[in-house]
């Protein structure tokens, strides 16, 4: 790949604005650095708005089957960067090998493919009695994508909208750049019109505000943390843009006691662990039947214990390091906040993994007797911590579950085929999984609460590119 020095603007690799401004890309295993990308400014974010503003009237009245073909030909330039892609996700932010090969890089491949088969069917005109509703693209998109799952979150962003007629500026995390550049050279090998979708990297801090307070855009789609996501808001309320966000979790994981303990458990701390713990809707609350508790805390400890952490690029490494010094060092802020509060600590801990000596790595951790006060029990970690807490009955379950500002996702367990439904409708998430249920590409992917305010995957990611316009006697 050639281009880390450039930008992506208006169909072509352009330089800077200001030249001399990088981004140095840091492998999280190793702490060193594995390359640099050119760093945009607001004058860069300026030229990327201007020209997707200029490319916007011809592209929104593009027909389905052109915009058909450009994400056909997207997949396939992706489909030839798939070990490229996941071997730079490995590398910046630290992904297991075998995990970025079979679901991170993939992933981009899924929803691609998803958008193809939403787009194929979408009605996005219908008569209302003699009323015609329009659904037509939003116009200008500021994209806003992290670090942890990097193809999951730009292609869920970028396909809709482009599925939807819109044009765009993608920021990608500056802590994920190098697959993002991949990414973008699919994008315009495949032909996309110039000026449809735009790419400037940079810091959130530097690039942000301009992003979100730009005139001419029309839409924010932000994937992040609450608080930056509550920064975004503020900054695009006074020119009063859509703004959708999928921000932080604390999703609960309630255990009932007449479950196969063994696979239950097991498959809830795995979950908590994988990507380090750097999933927003990882179940990092796990509620247990007060029967069957102590051996479920024991499953669960010894879980933890048998997860191997290590080299990315070992194809047998289930856990690599978390993404940087920065949250390495919150991690473990938070592990000394629950020891300091009275949970009982059952498996990990502050030190280092054996024998990793450098790298940014934290041992699988769980505590148990933690209480839904605690920092552990109510607070975004996004590392492997899984918090262990005891109930009484349902009525107990659902409102420990409910006590979170957050309302990501959550997951119920039990051979009782409607006690699991009837909890689902109780709890405040905008997902549940049932019995182990995986997550479905289809389905809407988003929370209640502080975890944000917009759905996507499927169709529901489309028609959140889209505005809705009723033409009153359109019909006689």
């Amino acid at each position: 790949m050639s281009n880390e020095a450039k930008l992506y603007i208006d169909g072509c690799w352009v330089d800077p604005v200001e030249p001399g401004r990088w981004i140095a890309v840091m492998n999280p295993a190793t702490e060193e650095e594995v390359g640099r990308v050119a760093a945009g400014s607001e004058a860069d974010v300026d030229a990327a708005v201007r020209a997707a503003h200029r490319a916007f009237p011809a592209y929104s009245e593009s027909t389905r089957e052109e915009r058909l073909e450009l994400l056909e030909r997207i997949l396939e330039g992706y489909r030839r960067r798939l070990p490229d892609i996941a071997a730079a996700m490995s590398a910046e932010v630290g992904i297991p090998k075998t995990f970025s090969e079979k679901v991170q890089a993939r992933i981009g491949e899924w929803h691609l493919e998803t958008a193809i088969k939403v787009l194929k069917d979408y009605v996005f005109e219908e008569d209302w009695g003699t009323t015609r509703i329009i659904r037509e693209p939003v116009g200008i998109c500021s994209l806003i994508s992290p670090w942890n799952w990097p193809m999951n979150q730009v292609v869920i962003k970028m396909a809709p909208a482009l599925a939807a007629g819109c044009t765009m500026v993608l920021k990608p995390s500056q802590y994920s750049p190098l697959s993002t550049l991949l990414l973008a050279d699919a994008v315009d090998e495949a032909g996309v019109p110039a000026g449809v979708f735009n790419l400037v990297n940079g810091s959130g801090a530097s690039l942000g505000e301009a992003l979100a307070t730009h005139p001419l855009v029309d839409m924010v789609s932000v994937t992040a943390s609450t608080s930056v996501g509550a920064t975004v808001a503020r900054a695009a309320a006074t020119s009063i843009k859509r703004v959708s966000q999928e921000l932080g979790g604390k999703s609960a994981y309630i255990v009932f006691e007449d479950v196969d303990l063994e696979k239950v458990v097991a498959a809830g701390v795995r979950a908590c662990m994988r990507n380090s713990g750097q999933s927003c809707n990882a179940p990092t609350r796990m509620l247990v039947a007060r029967p069957v508790y102590d051996e479920a805390v024991a499953i669960a400890a010894r879980t933890a214990g048998e997860l191997q952490v290590g080299d990315p690029q070992d194809p047998d490494t289930f856990m690599g390091p978390v993404a940087g010094r920065k949250q390495y060092e919150t991690v473990l802020g938070y592990i000394q906040a629950g020891l300091e509060e009275g949970a009982r600590l059952v498996a990990g801990g502050p030190e280092r993994p054996e024998r990793l000596e450098r790298g940014y790595y934290v041992k699988p951790t769980v505590f148990a007797d933690v209480n839904n006060g605690m920092r552990i029990a109510r607070e975004e970690i996004f590392g492997p911590v899984l918090s262990i807490i005891p109930f009484e009955d349902e009525d107990e379950a659902v409102a420990i579950a409910n006590d979170s500002e957050y309302g990501l996702s959550g997951y119920v367990s039990s051979k009782d085929v409607e006690r699991v439904r009837r909890v689902a409708r109780r709890m405040r998430t905008g997902m549940v999984h049932l019995n182990g249920a995986s997550t479905d590409m289809n389905a809407p992917f988003g929370g209640y609460k502080k975890s944000g305010n917009g759905r996507e995957w499927g169709c529901f990611g489309l028609e959140d590119f889209l505005e809705v316009k009723a033409v009153m006697g359109y019909r006689k």
